[in-house]
């Protein structure tokens, strides 16, 4: 119950559902009582708000100093395990295996074949449970796109009870111990992640996957035209900012290693 109502009231404090009750109580306003300039100015400046999180240089400006806390995973270290944490899926067994993993799951997973093919022998570990009316769960889903992709099922570890970051990290001692592993998530979700799994007594190397804030070359008229493409990345900025916020008020905060 306590998990359901983190994630409602979580989604609705994202920016866009907050934009839009922040508009809808404007209209409120002004269809509804004599309050008309403050309708007017809840109406404004939810529009616009709304307006330059959907602009590439807003969001993504928002967005890389999250991203760059840990470069792309590069290094020659020898691991025993690549851990990649769960993310949006679904189970449609008439699509194509990869269609099932939603937004930021296969960046994660194909990050995550990437350094287990580069560390011979290693475990691929998938991690998170069943959506609630969902038969598969988010680590079967991603071991079986990893299977069709050509990853031996024997070499594929799934952890399918954890719901959240905090339990995935409790599973993942559990069957990894004290080894190192690599850590692959999404690299806005990785800062978040690393607390969590050092706070349990773990050593994971970061391996940052699915960057999304862009600072190479694009159209001039793709950062000039508001898009969803970018208020889905001002989105995980708030996403994230209500996951760290959740740390500190469960006493899980700052940097790993620290009270």
């Amino acid at each position: 119950m306590l998990f359901t109502l983190k994630k409602v009231i979580g989604g609705l404090m994202l920016p866009l559902p907050l934009l839009l009750m922040f508009i809808g109580f404007g209209l409120l306003l002004i269809v509804f009582s004599r309050f008309q300039k403050t309708g007017k100015s809840f109406i404004a400046v939810g529009w616009l708000a709304l307006l330059l999180l959907s602009l590439q240089p807003v969001a993504d400006g928002l967005l890389k100093p999250i991203e760059d806390k840990y470069p792309t995973w590069r290094g020659s270290e020898r691991v025993q395990y690549v851990v990649v944490l769960g993310g949006g899926y679904t189970w449609n067994p008439a699509w194509a295996p990869s269609s099932n993993l939603i937004n930021n799951s296969l960046p994660r997973l194909t990050e995550g074949i990437r350094l287990w093919q580069a560390n011979p022998g290693a475990k691929l570990i998938f991690t998170g449970a069943a959506a609630q009316t969902n038969p598969v769960s988010t680590g079967e889903a991603g071991a079986r796109v990893a299977e069709s992709l050509g990853v031996p099922r024997s070499e594929i570890i799934v952890l399918d009870q954890p719901k959240d970051t905090e339990e995935e990290a409790a599973a993942v001692k559990a069957t990894v111990g004290s080894a190192p592993f690599l850590l692959v998530t999404s690299a806005s979700h990785l800062p978040r992640a690393m607390i969590f799994f050092q706070h349990a007594g773990l050593n994971p190397l970061p391996a940052p996957a699915n960057q999304l804030a862009i600072t190479s070359p694009l159209n001039p008229w793709e950062r000039a035209i508001p898009s969803p493409v970018w208020l889905m990345h001002s989105d995980r900025v708030g996403y994230e900012t209500l996951g760290r916020v959740w740390q500190w008020l469960k006493g899980v905060s700052g940097e790993p290693g620290e009270e």
